[in-house]
């Protein structure tokens, strides 16, 4: 029988700052997959502490840590088993970012992106700013206030360039992440991308493995999730997102969904107004 319980998960959102969303957790003993997002992350914990799993390594985390992660950047944050934690994390459109910093720089353009200095700090000083930028937007007053801080707080916290403990996409798996980024709707198998790319399937697999830390199913599988979180932060009815990203049904879109966000995509999904 389901539980009744509400979920210790919010999203909070607001029309006037479509470039942020700000993801507020707690007391939860919830584990995630290892994934990535679209967007830059600005996370700090509340409560607690918990394992943070990145391309450099394991870091423990706890309260008044700071996390800052890259876009695409496969990485995981786990609390200690039967421990519960609170933390927050603010996710911010890349583009809105790379055109706002390069602003505060006095740049036409970031043409290779950004990274951060460090993907987590841990000092009572960053603390109490990241504090202040994970808040919910209220009114569009805060909205434009955020808008002002945020890129020039993290213009101080990174450098031009991609992060630099992920490897370049090789030439020999472009044909693979061209398809699973362009058809991700599509019912796109392994072994038809391990052909594209002139390799015996279990080659394949090796070979993305060890690249991009995800398997080319479980990376599909979250190039699906991440393209769900955008249609329903637009307002898409679940079974019109589940067809769109290629799930099996409604059903699957909700257990993938909740499996990797740790949330049901009816509680992702804005309510309606």
């Amino acid at each position: 029988m389901p539980s009744s319980a509400p979920s210790p998960h919010r999203i909070h959102r607001h029309p006037a700052a479509p470039w942020a969303a700000l993801r507020v957790s707690v007391g939860t003993q919830d584990c995630y997959r290892p994934h990535s997002h679209p967007e830059y992350s600005v996370g700090i914990v509340d409560e607690g502490g918990a394992s943070f799993h990145h391309p450099s390594g394991p870091q423990p985390v706890r309260a008044g840590s700071v996390v800052l992660i890259e876009p695409q950047v496969v990485h995981a944050c786990n609390p200690a088993a039967g421990q519960p934690w609170s933390y927050r994390m603010l996710f911010v459109d890349a583009a809105w970012l790379h055109a706002a910093v390069a602003g505060v720089w006095g740049l036409a353009q970031v043409p290779q992106g950004l990274r951060f200095m460090s993907r987590c700090v841990n000092d009572p000083a960053v603390s109490a700013v990241v504090d202040r930028l994970c808040q919910p937007i209220r009114d569009a007053a805060t909205a434009q206030a955020l808008a002002e801080a945020l890129p020039r707080v993290l213009a101080g916290c990174l450098v031009a360039g991609p992060p630099q403990d992920t490897a370049p996409v090789p030439d020999e798996l472009r044909p693979a992440i061209a398809a699973m980024q362009g058809e991700v709707g599509q019912r796109l198998t392994v072994q038809a991308l391990a052909q594209a790319c002139g390799m015996s399937t279990p080659r394949f697999i090796r070979r993305f493995q060890a690249v991009f830390g995800l398997t080319p199913g479980s990376y599909l599988q979250n190039q699906r999730l991440n393209g769900a979180r955008r249609l329903l932060a637009q307002g898409s009815a679940l079974a019109d997102t589940a067809q769109a990203m290629g799930f099996a049904d409604q059903a699957h879109l909700q257990r993938s969904f909740k499996a990797h966000h740790a949330m049901t995509p009816g509680v992702y999904r804005p309510p309606r107004r």
